[in-house]
């Protein structure tokens, strides 16, 4: 019914927002606030980090679609706020039919009212609009100075709108103040993409290059825990490649300054991906990207952002021998990027080689203590499918043996019931453990497991066995031994 009414649903919500928006914007149905109808668009306001204003289109040829002020929003996404305000449309679909029809004439009248103005009397008008409203004053103040070719106030405005200073009270931008900052950023990238409509795409470039460098000198001075200064900086980033496809710049330095950028300081401030510049960047371009990356990865080996982008370029290229040679140039001695390699390699169908990389990883890692278990558990899984219950139950026997753990004690004993040879491992195993109870070592419970299982045991075992578990003076209670009786349990049957 509500679908038939407004012209959408709770489903047209979903898709156009996506699962995670969608869910969060059940959480602000509570916060949407002055919903208008008006003959085409429905606006509320919704109170987030702050207040937000929505404007929802419903229906018509291109359907559903919604803008939001908040800077996810503006990048043009279908954000929380939207599903907020769309949900409560659907609630109150009912009176939906009865305020369009009531929003007809106030707009057909607004609109004899503002054509019957003169030149005049338009002027004043948008006059006093500007003198109300600061963000229309700005917008319009670009738009006055992109028309006319004046760059130098493009620039001075754009730069005043990133600056931080003016929300920095105390030296930094507090949380509560980010929003408000993080709007102004998200206003200059609309001034950057209208500076590349405008035909002055090369001036945007380089205006945002600037931009994008004074948002990463300013980012650790701002308390952007809901990320919202980051989703506006990621628009910056937007318009810039935006205005680099339209000015044809050249390739080869936009590889370099997108190096740079990645690897140099203030570049956690956006989401900034090279990848995303692969159709400007062109093949000259993406293997000038490749060449800066291999020589920063040459420079500095070890280098997390160096590896990084590396691997992001090879893993693009779609060459898995390369990709896999570049992990093997760094293996974790913790078997994590054996596993990766092992993945990489099954994912592209070659299931053999990538059982041989983890078996490797086991091989390699064998005297760690702590190997990562993801790795052990690919190896077992791949063993169990090939009908080897055997091997399995040797990986677990090595890994019990090198981690002497009840955690590994348990898989042990699962694989060895499976492979119905438990009786053996059990006293082996138990064997291992008595051995281990004679060195002076610390065991994940404050002893060798051993000890700490019997310990355990005994404990429960001085309780008086009445069913209510009654104690006495110096006797541990039923409820208290229950840890220790049942790790007792599992690591003794």
């Amino acid at each position: 019914m509500a679908r038939e009414v407004v012209g959408f649903g709770e489903d047209d919500l979903r898709a156009l927002a996506g699962a995670r928006s969608f869910e969060r914007g059940l959480g602000y149905l509570d916060a949407v606030s002055g919903l208008e109808v008006g003959d085409g668009p429905v606006t509320a306001v919704v109170q987030g980090t702050d207040a937000y204003e929505v404007e929802l289109t419903l229906g018509g040829d291109d359907g559903l679609s919604g803008w939001c002020d908040c800077p996810y929003g503006q990048e043009g996404n279908f954000c929380k706020h939207c599903v907020a305000v769309g949900l409560t449309v659907l609630r109150r679909a009912r009176t939906i039919p009865r305020q369009r029809a009531a929003a007809r004439p106030r707009a057909s009248g607004l609109e004899a009212w503002l054509g019957a103005l003169s030149r005049d009397e338009l002027l004043a008008l948008v006059r006093d609009q500007i003198a109300e409203d600061r963000g229309l004053r700005r917008r319009l103040e670009l738009r006055a100075a992109a028309a006319r070719s004046d760059l130098g106030t493009v620039r001075d405005r754009i730069l005043a709108l990133i600056d931080p200073r003016p929300f920095a009270r105390y030296g930094y931008v507090e949380y509560a103040d980010a929003s408000g900052y993080a709007r102004q950023v998200a206003e200059a990238a609309a001034a950057l993409r209208a500076l590349t409509a405008g035909g002055q795409a090369a001036q945007a470039v380089g205006l945002a290059e600037e931009a994008i460098r004074v948002l990463g000198e300013a980012y650790e001075e701002i308390d952007d825990s809901d990320g919202v200064v980051g989703q506006a900086a990621d628009t910056v980033v937007e318009a810039h490649r935006e205005a680099c496809g339209v000015a044809r710049t050249d390739p080869e330095h936009l590889a370099e300054w997108l190096v740079g950028k990645v690897l140099g300081n203030g570049s956690g401030v956006t989401d900034l991906d090279p990848l995303d510049y692969a159709e400007v960047l062109g093949p000259s371009g993406l293997a000038r990207l490749r060449q800066l990356a291999a020589e920063a990865r040459r420079r500095r080996p070890s280098g997390w952002a160096e590896r990084y982008l590396m691997e992001r370029l090879v893993k693009a290229g779609g060459d898995v021998d390369a990709l896999i040679a570049l992990y093997a140039q760094d293996l974790d001695p913790s078997g994590v990027t054996h596993l990766r390699i092992a993945e990489e390699l099954e994912s592209a169908g070659r299931a053999d080689e990538a059982l041989t990389w983890a078996e490797r990883g086991l091989r390699d890692c064998a005297a760690e203590t702590h190997i990562d278990g993801h790795l052990v558990d690919y190896v077992c899984a791949r063993y169990a499918k090939a009908g080897r219950p055997a091997d399995v139950v040797g990986v677990r026997r090595d890994r019990f043996h090198a981690e002497r753990s009840l955690a590994a004690y348990q898989q042990l004993r699962s694989a060895a019931q499976a492979a119905q040879c438990w009786e053996a491992e059990r006293v082996a195993a138990l064997a291992v453990l008595r051995e281990d109870g004679r060195r002076e070592r610390g065991g994940r419970y404050g002893g060798p497991v051993l000890i700490d299982a019997c310990e355990g045991l005994r404990s429960f075992r001085r309780i008086p066995g009445d069913a209510q578990g009654t104690e006495g003076p110096g006797r541990i209670g039923k409820a208290d031994a229950q840890p220790e009786w049942q790790m007792a349990s599992d690591l003794l049957l």
